[in-house]
């Protein structure tokens, strides 16, 4: 919950929510610094729900590993809504092989925002 609060540009959900699918953390130590939550939604196609790193942890390569562990996990098509102005994000996502294939106006609260929706095919 705490790197999520952090996080202002990732998803916010209830942190137990996270529980009912597949959640991957990095921990330094005993710390959590990072998670990558996932579901599947159909067969061969999974979609990622959030992936945030603590601040004080990023531009480390941890959000990338953690994809990088993810994608690997399983084939097919992988999709995910971000942000349109998290440019991190979306630099890390085109870096890793991802594509934009849409927009869902307004899809964010909190500042309202677009989501660019993006997709990977291994």
């Amino acid at each position: 919950m705490q790197i999520q609060e952090a996080s202002p540009e990732a998803a916010h959900w209830p942190a137990d929510s996270y529980l009912q699918y597949e959640c991957r953390v990095a921990a330094t130590g005993e710390r959590l610094v990072g998670f990558l939550v996932s579901r599947q939604t159909a067969d061969g196609e999974r979609e990622i729900l959030n992936l945030a790193v603590d601040p004080d942890f990023r531009r480390q390569g941890i959000a990338r590993r953690l994809l990088e562990r993810a994608l690997s996990s399983a084939a097919g098509e992988w999709f995910l809504e971000m942000r349109q102005s998290n440019e991190a994000a979306r630099n890390l996502y085109l870096s890793m092989g991802f594509q934009q294939v849409g927009l869902r106006p307004a899809y964010y609260q909190d500042p309202s925002e677009w989501a660019i929706v993006m997709r990977f095919f291994s």
